[in-house]
């Protein structure tokens, strides 16, 4: 009997969330070979190439898409190369999986989706929290009819990480205008409760939102340890009217009181309601509520060991609970060719509407969407 198939895997980048997320996922997944690791330190390459059993280590990204055992390429590095180096892994005919954003403008992301189809390779996006056994059990019951029409669908984060000013702040565009209203954390953490409403929701139609800057001094990552003066925007809320009729709430938060990752996500329906909180508290990693019209009470659900991937349960941590979720997605789909999904055009109309939202807070009015239906249109076409 020949052995199962492996798929090759290259990872590009050997930061904190390639450790604690990415490659746990990897080294957990019986079908997965992790061929390579590429970071421009070749002793944090090494380190983690060591604990995970990771077969080659590289400095240069160029060198490890040239390797003909790479057949899927993570790209786990700082937001400003997630676009190119995703175009580069594509070019080289390479599946790619890439943290989010794949860029700060939906048209480019388009681009690299369409780029992906026309290289006949598969995308996928870290939308960590998409493989919450939590959040994917509210997605069956919105599918299967359990939730009736849905009629409000609220997308809540709370992080008081950055609430101390003294605390870096990360991730802030190279040549940000200091004294202009800089988006942050509707880009980092709004993208993903976006991609979360619209899974649940469906397509957006329109949106308004607030942007707000509530610590005026930071520390900020890359500018020494003296406080900044930065309009960092670090509280967002926002509505959403979607093409199916139902409401939308979104608050994106670094100042918001709670522990990290603090995702909600709240589902109203004409037959009952489900609320997944993704708040890792007293060493568990997610609560899921459940009520009906009849039980109007919520009450907790306990989902079945089937729901968590081969080795993890609620007390895993939640970095690796959903990343192993998310990396035994991907590797099937391209294994054994089922359906994708939460691909780069997910992650582009996400960002579309993370644009929306910011014209929407500029310009102080609705923004209707899709800013580029004829995307939207091939999309459609390429499921």
């Amino acid at each position: 009997m020949s052995a199962p198939a492996k798929l090759g895997v290259g990872v590009i980048g050997a930061h904190a969330w390639a450790e604690s997320a990415h490659l746990p996922g990897y080294a957990a997944h019986d079908r997965v070979d992790l061929v390579a690791i590429c970071d421009t330190v070749p002793e944090r390459a090494q380190r983690l190439a060591e604990r995970f059993g990771v077969r080659r280590v590289y400095t240069d990204h160029r060198d490890l898409l040239a390797d003909s055992e790479v057949q899927m390429v993570d790209v786990c590095t700082p937001t400003e190369t997630h676009l190119p180096l995703s175009l580069a892994a594509i070019a080289a005919g390479k599946h790619v999986l890439s943290e989010k954003p794949l860029a700060h403008d939906a048209a480019d992301a388009f681009m690299a989706a369409r780029k992906a189809r026309e290289a006949g390779v598969r995308t996928k996006l870290g939308f960590t929290f998409r493989y919450s056994p939590a959040i994917r059990q509210i997605h069956r019951w919105i599918r299967d009819g359990t939730l009736g029409e849905i009629y409000h669908v609220h997308g809540l984060e709370q992080n008081s990480q950055f609430l101390d000013p003294h605390y870096p702040l990360r991730q802030v565009p190279s040549g940000a205008d200091f004294a202009q209203l800089i988006p942050s954390s509707v880009v980092g953490y709004g993208s993903h409760l976006l991609d979360l409403v619209r899974w649940c929701a469906g397509e957006y139609r329109s949106v308004i939102g607030s942007m707000s800057n509530f610590v005026p001094r930071r520390v900020v990552r890359g500018y020494g340890e003296a406080l900044q003066d930065i309009r960092v925007e670090d509280g967002t809320v926002a509505l959403a009217e979607f093409e199916s009729g139902a409401q939308g709430i979104l608050q994106t938060s670094y100042v918001a009181v709670g522990n990290y990752p603090g995702v909600e996500l709240r589902v109203y329906g004409s037959k009952g309601a489900a609320v997944a909180r993704l708040v890792e508290e007293n060493g568990v990693a997610e609560t899921l509520r459940f009520a009906t019209a009849e039980q109007v009470e919520f009450r907790d659900v306990a989902l079945p060991e089937s729901a968590y991937p081969p080795g993890t349960t609620l007390h895993t941590p939640w970095p690796e609970l959903y990343y192993r979720n998310l990396v035994r997605h991907f590797v099937d789909e391209i294994l054994d060719g089922t359906p994708e999904e939460c691909t780069f055009y997910d992650g582009a109309k996400s960002q579309e509407v993370v644009n929306a939202i910011v014209q929407s807070a500029t310009g102080r009015r609705w923004v209707d969407l899709p800013l580029y239906p004829e995307e939207h249109a091939e999309s459609a076409a390429a499921l």
